[in-house]
């Protein structure tokens, strides 16, 4: 399941994101925000999110 698949299929969090936009970076390199907050950043990290590692985040965040 895609990151924009596992975020979307949970109707409760559907309803929080006003809209949704992957956009990818030179290396693979990715940050991901919510409310103007960054909430993870691959760049950051160095190193890719674990499974459910950014919805968790997100739902974390809005809820």
């Amino acid at each position: 399941m895609s990151l924009a698949d596992e975020i979307l299929s949970d109707k409760s969090l559907a309803v929080e994101i006003e809209s949704l936009e992957l956009i990818p970076g030179t290396g693979g390199i990715f940050e991901v925000t919510v409310n103007d907050d960054l909430i993870f950043s691959k760049k950051a990290l160095w190193r890719h999110a674990k499974p459910g590692e950014v919805y968790n985040l997100i739902k974390a965040k809005v809820n």
